[in-house]
């Protein structure tokens, strides 16, 4: 895992529809969620997608963005995606550059840990945890929800 409190590597990437996206890009639209899983279609990368599909309302309406990366191709991000009706982004790392400048690969450089980080607009990690266990990805996720609506609330009122 990086560090809390330091910059984020900024990174290009395609999406499931081959378009190269960064992370700056990912960013515009307000803090990110960033999660790294190790394969579409498992059971366990299938439980945590539909699991933050499930939250993607909750977190868009904190202010969040959300996108996940894996080592697939983008093709089968895109079905994978169809499959599972994910709303948000699923990034193709076929080579591992950004998995490693993350570091997030597996045991002795193979595969991919399970990770997620919550970025800020000005790419500072601000959270994040690394564990197998998918109900800590769920709670992690939660705290970010919660920790983001609770500072928006806290800016309108200070805006009225």
């Amino acid at each position: 895992m990086l560090p809390l409190g330091g910059r984020a590597p900024e990174f290009t990437l395609p999406d499931q529809d081959e378009q190269s996206v960064s992370l700056s890009n990912l960013l515009r639209r307000g803090p990110l969620i960033l999660y790294f899983y190790p394969a579409d279609f498992t059971p366990g990368c299938t439980r945590e997608a539909c699991l933050m599909r499930d939250l993607h309302g909750e977190i868009e309406q904190a202010g969040l963005n959300i996108a996940g990366i894996s080592p697939q191709e983008p093709a089968t991000h895109r079905r994978f995606r169809e499959k599972y009706q994910l709303p948000f982004t699923l990034l193709s790392d076929a080579d591992k550059f950004v998995i490693s400048m993350y570091d997030v690969r597996g045991p002795l450089g193979i595969g991919v840990r399970r990770a997620t980080y919550l970025i800020d607009q000005a790419r500072y990690i601000r959270a994040g945890v690394a564990n197998f266990r998918i109900s800590e990805h769920e709670a992690f996720v939660r705290r970010a929800v919660a920790l983001s609506a609770s500072r928006s609330t806290a800016r309108e009122r200070t805006l009225t």
